[in-house]
């Protein structure tokens, strides 16, 4: 799970921003002759696209915490720093 996270944080987003599930879902490509399946590439698509929402939605919840435990940390320090009286 780290490693999807520093994935998906590292990732250089495009001009236009972040990939978003609704972006793969509502893509169409050229069908041609002898192409592939357009059935099967929708179904792909959504099938990327589920878990690309997953993914987004977990790492939200990743941030949201790691800011909860650096605010925890913060007033853990403070309240530790006037407990030592150097003598």
């Amino acid at each position: 799970m780290r490693n999807l996270i520093r994935r998906l944080t590292s990732r250089p987003s495009t001009p236009r921003g972040p990939l978003r599930p609704a972006q793969i879902r509502d893509r169409r490509f050229t069908v041609r002759r002898h192409g592939l399946d357009p059935f099967e590439i929708r179904t792909f698509l959504h099938e990327v696209a589920d878990e690309l929402a997953v993914a987004q939605t977990a790492l939200v919840a990743v941030r949201e915490e790691n800011v909860r435990i650096r605010r925890a940390l913060h007033a853990w320090q403070g309240g530790q720093s006037g407990k030592h009286r150097y003598r």
